[in-house]
Parts: C-alpha cells; structure tokens; sequence
C-alpha cells in the first residue's frame, strides 16, 4: 500500500486528493477543493493575475503541509487550461516546485490529451459492462472528451469552459439570449471540431465528470444539500439534465445563491457550464440515442492518484 497526494489545479478550483493506492484501488484518506480562479483574466490577457496568483500558491502551500501532515510518499501536482494558455507559467511553475520541495514535485503543465487519458482513468475506474464510455470534464477553461471501454481510443481538448465562456460571452445578470447565442455559437463549433475527432455515435455511457456536471446533476434531483454519495454514479434522464441545465442558467446569480447545493465559488459560472453540458448531452442524445447521463464524482484528481500507484502493485 502506498500513500499518494494528488494535485489538480484547473482555471477554477484547486482540488487535493491524498489516498492509500494498492491494487489498482484507491481508499480516499483526505479530499478537499478550494475555489481559487486562477484563469481569471487568462482569456482576454494571457497572462495570470498577481492576486489569482498569490491565491493559487497560497493553497499549494496549504496542501504541501498536507500531505506531508498525512505521511505522504509521492506527489503528483497536475496544472491544466489556465497554465496551459498563460504566457507566464512559468513563473506559477516555480512557484509550485518551491512549495513541494520537500517531495521533489515537479509540477506538470500537461497537455489537453494527456488531461483527458487522466479524467478517463479515474471515471471508469472499477467499471466494467456499459461501453463503449464517453467521458466528458467541463472545466474552467476547456472541455476534455474522452471515448474508450478498456482505456482511451480517441479524445480532445476544446477551448471551451465555464470561466472562458464567462468572461468572453456571459457578463449579464442573468445573461442575455443576446449573450447565450453567442456563447452557444462557441459550444457549437467547439463540439462540431471535438465530433471530427472523437465518435460521438454508438455510445454506451455518457459520463459526466466536475463541478458544472456535479451541480446541473444535483438540481436535478432536486437535493435539500451537495451530497457527494447521491451525485456519484446517479443515471439521470437526458431530458431532465437538460432541462436542470436550462434552468440554472437562467436563473439570476442571487437565486442561483440561494440553491442548497450551489459552491459560492461557482456561482457566477454555472450558466455557462450549465450550457456546454447541455450542449454536449443533446448531441450525444441525438447521435447515439441515449436516455439518461451518469455523473461521477471520480474524475481527473482520481487519475492522478492512481498514475501513483507503484508497478507492481
């Protein structure tokens, strides 16, 4: 048994997952998220902002101590879209490698592909029948999507995000139908580009994987508070996704507050998450009939975690 921090760092959150691997399995010792938007402004400047800088490290240090706390053997630190795009990575870089000096982590800047083969590991793992898998992340500042049964056959990385979109399309309260045109023009092409390289037909599962599909997934079931175990592994009809979808982007950021399941944190950036998920189910829905979408709460954090796990273990 090998005890393993894993690090996902995306444009909107940072999440720590610090668990024993043995046998391909991992029994979760310490999971937590913080909120920290380090894309914030990326889209439009290139660069990432001192104050969603110092917010970033600040938490990295935070789960450096940690992991060390916890007795932590190895640690991976994986980076995406906003570190991915920005201009000044690495000084972000650096700034990782000092706070986990003590391990040697060497934070990982990786690419869309390698984002994707991740998010599959850890959403299908321990499953078996139901293939072939379509697994989608909605992120922060890009979309992977992930088809395979046994491991990845075909994916991509789209540059389209909760954050992204936000910023570029859905500045109303509550946005415009001037505004979600737009933002859905984006999504359209985006999934188009995504089609000509992943089969979106004869799918089996379509799993839905982070914060934007975790939420959309708990206004459908209409629950009195987040409940990660109801969340996880939850077949909700398509129809009823999409329509949870189209109400929370509706809704006003006061009335979207108020929901018992809603993270402050992301509050202003569930319509547009909200919308890409949408998007994807319909399509998805039409090209390979699909009556119902399964969210995971089992995601790229999880894959992290078990590209630990020792070889022969």
């Amino acid at each position: 048994m090998t005890r393993v921090g894993a690090i996902d760092c995306g444009t909107n959150s940072i999440r720590l997952l610090i668990a024993d691997v043995e046998g391909g399995a991992l029994r979760e010792v310490h999971r937590e998220m913080r909120i920290v938007r380090l894309g914030h402004g990326v889209d439009a400047t290139g660069r990432i902002g001192a104050e969603p800088m110092a917010r970033t490290l600040a938490a990295a240090a935070d789960y450096a101590e940690l992991c060390a706390e916890h007795g932590c053997t190895a640690v991976r630190f994986v980076a995406t879209s906003a570190s991915r795009d920005a201009e000044n990575s690495e000084e972000f870089v650096a700034g990782v490698r000092e706070a986990f000096a003590h391990f040697g982590t060497v934070p990982e800047v990786v690419s869309g592909q390698e984002e994707a083969a991740l998010s599959f590991a850890g959403a299908t793992a321990g499953l078996s029948g139901g293939g072939p898998y379509l697994v989608v992340d909605i992120g922060g500042g890009s979309t992977e999507l992930v088809r395979g049964t046994e491991g990845v056959e075909q994916s991509v990385s789209v540059d389209i995000g909760c954050v992204r979109l936000t910023e570029r399309h859905l500045r109303s309260d509550p946005p415009t139908e001037d505004e979600i045109w737009p933002a859905l023009g984006d999504i359209t092409n985006a999934i188009n580009s995504a089609a000509g390289q992943v089969d979106l037909t004869g799918v089996g599962t379509l799993i839905g994987l982070a914060g934007s599909v975790t939420t959309v997934t708990a206004h459908a079931l209409a629950l009195d508070s987040y409940q990660r175990e109801a969340i996880h592994g939850a077949d909700v009809p398509a129809d009823r996704v999409i329509a949870a979808s189209t109400e929370l982007l509706q809704l006003s950021r006061a009335q979207r507050s108020a929901l018992p399941y809603m993270h402050e944190g992301r509050v202003d950036v569930i319509g547009a998450g909200a919308l890409v998920w949408r998007s994807v189910v319909q399509r998805v829905q039409h090209d390979s009939g699909l009556a119902s979408v399964r969210a995971s709460e089992s995601d790229i954090l999880d894959g992290i975690a078990l590209s630990l796990a020792p070889s022969d273990s």
